[in-house]
């Protein structure tokens, strides 16, 4: 195999010391390919965002701005991405997922409440 030359060395990437990063096995297992592009932005920012946990929290008006997206387009691409399972969602908090194969049943998280600025009893107080 013939090396790979480094096209510009002076910006040679590097592990951040912040937690961050895009799994391979987005392309490699063909997660890529069952999503369109704005779901594909979506969740490139949710991996930019997300904490050691996977754990952000954006509200949906400055979401939708970040990507240039109506809340329309904002919430088709969040349907895409938990129909893919690369996310979890429950307002106003995304987790993205680990690309891992999944054993056994998914948790399903409780029921939406009816007032959604109220904390959810499931949630740790670290996260309200």
């Amino acid at each position: 195999m013939k090396p790979k030359p480094i096209l510009c060395p002076e910006r040679l990437r590097r592990v951040p010391r912040q937690f961050s990063w895009i799994d391979q096995r987005l392309v490699r297992d063909g997660h890529i390919s069952r999503c369109g592009a704005n779901a594909l932005a979506l969740y490139l920012l949710l991996c930019t965002v997300a904490d050691a946990q996977g754990l952000s929290y954006y509200s949906d008006p400055r979401t939708a701005s970040l990507l240039s997206l109506s809340e329309c387009e904002l919430r088709a691409a969040r349907a895409e991405l938990l129909s893919a399972a690369l996310i979890a969602y429950r307002n106003p908090f995304y987790q993205v997922l680990s690309l891992e194969p999944h054993q056994g049943p998914m948790t399903q998280p409780p029921a939406p409440r009816s007032d959604p600025h109220q904390p959810s009893p499931g949630l740790p107080s670290a996260l309200i």
